[in-house]
């Protein structure tokens, strides 16, 4: 399998790269179990003190690999050979399911986790990003909340972790709309902790930072500042719930359709 995701640990601080840089680091499966993989590794790693979580070229994670979108167009489904069989709604990673895991993995982490952010984070993409600790963005850097676009739902952890970022009008309205917006709006909104020149460069400025703390006191605040946020497992599960009845369905068939032939949605009325 190729590579996606690069790893190396020096100091006490894991570099951690998205190495898809020829398609803006979109999420296939390979992707999604080297997300996984990364973080299971990482969970057991006892001299790490601190992550920087980064994607290589142009962009952090531009989202869903449009292979998928295309079979989806031409299949149904979620664009993965048997994935009609697959139950969200299965626990199989502690609280969440496996596309949850890419995601929650890095919230569960021990050690703190800074994402440098260049280029866009749409999408599942945008969800990986939340997964961190702290986002440091470029100035011109953009996201979304893009599941809308595509008759779908944010179902990869997101949700409970916006619901401790975001108010509440904010979170529906880009829920809602999938709009893309800028660094700046970002930093209003909470979504973004630094916008700088340099993401990955502040973000090792900060790592070094951390990895000079006392890694017991490091991983107490981990474990004090998790316990802080709303109740995960209903939030993680009713993501689940609602993706699984979207997934494959006229309406979600029809978004990607009209997606990817680059015309208006003729939708069908709601149930």
């Amino acid at each position: 399998m190729e590579q996606r995701v690069a790893i190396s640990i020096s100091d006490g601080i894991a570099d951690v790269r998205l190495v898809r840089a020829d398609k803006m680091n979109a999420l296939d499966a390979a992707m999604f179990e080297a997300l996984v993989a990364a973080t299971e590794r990482l969970a057991h790693e006892k001299g790490v003190r601190v992550v920087v979580l980064s994607g290589e070229g142009r962009a952090f994670c531009a989202g869903l690999d449009m292979g998928r979108f295309q079979a989806m167009k031409e299949n149904g489904g979620n664009g993965i050979a048997g994935g009609e069989k697959r139950d969200l709604t299965a626990r199989t990673h502690g609280l969440a399911n496996f596309p949850q895991a890419a995601v929650w993995g890095w919230r569960q982490l021990p050690v703190p986790v800074i994402a440098a952010i260049q280029g866009v984070a749409f999408g599942g993409g945008f969800q990986l990003a939340l997964g961190a600790d702290m986002r440091f963005l470029t100035p011109d850097a953009r996201m979304s909340i893009m599941e809308i676009k595509w008759g779908l739902v944010p179902d990869m952890a997101g949700t409970p972790i916006l619901a401790s970022l975001v108010r509440d009008d904010i979170l529906r309205d880009l829920t809602y709309t999938g709009r893309i917006f800028s660094a700046q709006e970002a930093m209003s909104y909470g979504l973004a902790t630094r916008i700088c020149d340099d993401p990955r460069a502040a973000a090792f400025e900060v790592a070094r930072e951390i990895a000079g703390n006392s890694p017991d006191a490091i991983r107490a605040a981990k474990r004090m500042l998790n316990k802080l946020s709303v109740d995960p497992a209903p939030a993680l599960l009713a993501e689940s719930v609602e993706q699984q009845k979207l997934i494959g369905s006229p309406n979600q068939t029809e978004a990607v359709r009209a997606n990817m032939e680059k015309r208006a949605p003729r939708f069908a009325e709601a149930g």
